[in-house]
């Protein structure tokens, strides 16, 4: 889940935003061991761009649906702190430079997290409804002894974030049925011992050739995650990344929403540093063991959007159609390690 609202609300609180210089760096106390990394390029992106069969849809703006209600965890499951109440830790004023125990539970949450966003969009076809698709992957997390990250997440109502067409991200599941030629983003994220495993990834309902416009934002925007993780080693700029994005999406005509940001990730589900996706002069040093997400969102206009009165889903102003990719990265003192890669 991009952190872009939840910034936004602590801004209205006074709270307001550190800039990245005044953090400091929380290292563990041990020295680090290496974890034996597997260091990937550009080529083991792990997304399949296999699509399904169909006809593309004719482009009808998406409606709010019917929300059911909030779904259950088992008493004995371990949960986060805003579980309940449904309010957050406040953002620590430090970046995490985990340890090696750190960097394993990140790991394993990281690959739950995988192969449940790979379940989600296998779910993906015509006359299915994102709240089906919600309370299927819901069960599964559960039954793996995870809890799904987004539920009552600053009250966030369902377990996963499903985004068609022109809404960008924070969707909310709900009757609606998919329909062919949707285009559609699934962020699912878990908390999995102490943990938070967080990606996202887009697939196009009953694709066919008629959707190659569809299929040409999707894999720019896969593209662009792909080159923002290039980027990503100790030394380099957390400013690289947004500039690598950037320019993949000037390439192909796309536009980055920039309301959103990636963000550190640990313990707690945001935490610094904020990633920007869009070309900044947010200047960071990145060392090794620090773990944030990378999740750019383009959309074929604009990127301008505005926020429905459920306070989550976020759309395009001009009703064009977005897609979204994300992974967890570890960065290591040659490059990075993608922690949400499939088994």
């Amino acid at each position: 889940m991009a952190p872009a609202i939840m910034l936004r609300m602590r801004m209205k609180m006074g709270m307001g935003l550190r800039p990245l210089h005044s953090y400091l760096l929380r290292r563990p106390a041990a020295p680090l061991v290496a974890a034996a990394p597997a260091l990937v390029g550009a080529a083991a992106r792990g997304f399949s761009a296999t699509p399904a069969a169909g006809a593309a849809a004719q482009r009808v703006p998406v409606q709010p649906g019917v929300v059911s209600e909030r779904r259950g965890v088992p008493a004995s499951l371990a949960k986060p702190s805003y579980w309940e109440s449904g309010d957050p830790a406040p953002q620590a004023p430090y970046i995490s430079v985990h340890d090696e125990e750190g960097v394993r539970r990140l790991a394993a949450a990281g690959r739950l997290a995988r192969n449940m966003l790979d379940y989600a969009c296998s779910l993906a076809k015509e006359g299915v409804s994102t709240d089906d698709i919600d309370a299927a992957v819901h069960d599964k997390i559960v039954e793996a002894g995870a809890y799904p990250t987004p539920l009552n997440y600053m009250r966030f109502p369902k377990s996963v974030c499903s985004s068609v067409n022109e809404v960008a991200c924070h969707g909310i599941p709900d009757d609606r049925a998919l329909r062919r030629g949707d285009i559609v983003s699934f962020d699912v994220s878990l908390y999995l011992d102490g943990y938070h495993g967080d990606n996202c990834a887009t697939v196009i309902v009953g694709e066919t050739e008629a959707d190659a416009p569809l299929r040409k934002l999707s894999d720019a925007t896969e593209e662009a995650l792909g080159a923002a993780i290039e980027t990503v080693r100790a030394g380099s700029c957390l400013s690289d990344i947004g500039a690598a994005i950037q320019d993949v999406a000037d390439a192909n005509g796309y536009t980055v929403v920039t309301h959103f940001c990636g963000h550190g990730i640990g313990t707690e589900l945001h935490e610094a540093p904020l990633v920007f996706h869009a070309r900044n002069a947010h200047r960071l040093e990145l060392v090794p063991n620090m773990v944030f997400t990378i999740e750019p969102i383009l959309a074929e206009g604009t990127g301008d959007v505005k926020v429905w009165s459920d306070g989550w889903t976020a759309v395009t102003l001009d009703g064009s159609y977005t897609a979204q990719f994300e992974h967890m990265v570890r960065v290591t003192p040659t490059g990075s390690e993608i922690l949400t890669l499939p088994e």
